[in-house]
């Protein structure tokens, strides 16, 4: 047998050795992956979609108010407590769910000039107060813009039971905290009060009603800030 390299095609192994070197090269640089590979997504538009879920779930966490109601053992609580003796039907989370639709109809209603709701949520004293703010704003030609961006949170500070002629009136006291857009123009389309820019407002709000009375009802008997 010939074991002369007279007639071995040198060259031929050194273009495979060169070959075999760039191939493990790229694979070093490039890695393992093999087959077809996905198109990479358009990083903009990723950070687009991440961007609108955050928005998302930030709006929604912003729309849920917390509630803060006394513990039991607490005078609060108790006088809770003593109104659910006389009105089976009350409860705390319950009050401060409606309290808060309410809030969200005064303002919105005080606002646009809205008399009616107005009437039929406030105690008869407030409603006067309100309807003359309203005709005041309206002659000097002034125009509020009211916008609640969310209700954060709603805690029931106090309570207190009166023993009247027509029966037990209860009233409670509720902070409420929100963010509001809240201006007011002049009849030049100037501000006079407040921003266009969102504020957060801490309001003590005082709802009433009547214990045991067939169609009392909760109303707002006072609103001030705090």
């Amino acid at each position: 047998m010939d074991f002369s390299f007279d007639h071995f095609p040198v060259d031929l192994v050194l273009f495979a050795l060169v070959a075999a070197f760039l191939v493990l090269r790229l694979r070093s640089v490039l890695g393992r992956k093999v087959g077809i590979q996905p198109l990479p997504m358009p990083l903009p538009q990723q950070a687009e979609a991440l961007k609108k879920a955050i928005d998302a779930k930030a709006n929604t966490t912003e729309q849920k108010a917390e509630f803060s109601i006394p513990a039991p053992a607490t005078r609060v609580g108790q006088q809770l407590e003593a109104i659910r003796q006389q009105d089976a039907t009350f409860t705390p989370q319950q009050f401060l769910t409606g309290a808060q639709g309410v809030f969200t109809e005064v303002v919105t209603a005080f606002a646009a000039g809205e008399r009616t709701p107005l009437e039929n949520r406030l105690t008869p004293a407030v409603y006067a107060s309100f309807e003359a703010a309203i005709t005041a704003r309206d002659a000097a030609g002034e125009k509020q813009r009211t916008e609640i961006k969310a209700i954060r949170s709603l805690a029931i500070e106090d309570v207190r039971l009166t023993q009247l002629a027509a029966g037990t009136g209860a009233a409670i006291d509720v902070r409420i905290v929100s963010d509001q857009i809240s201006l007011v123009t002049g009849a030049d389309g100037q501000p006079v009060t407040g921003m266009d820019a969102v504020t957060e407002f801490s309001d003590l709000w005082t709802f009433e009603r009547l214990l045991g009375v067939a169609g009392s009802t909760w109303r707002l008997a006072s609103a001030r800030s705090a």
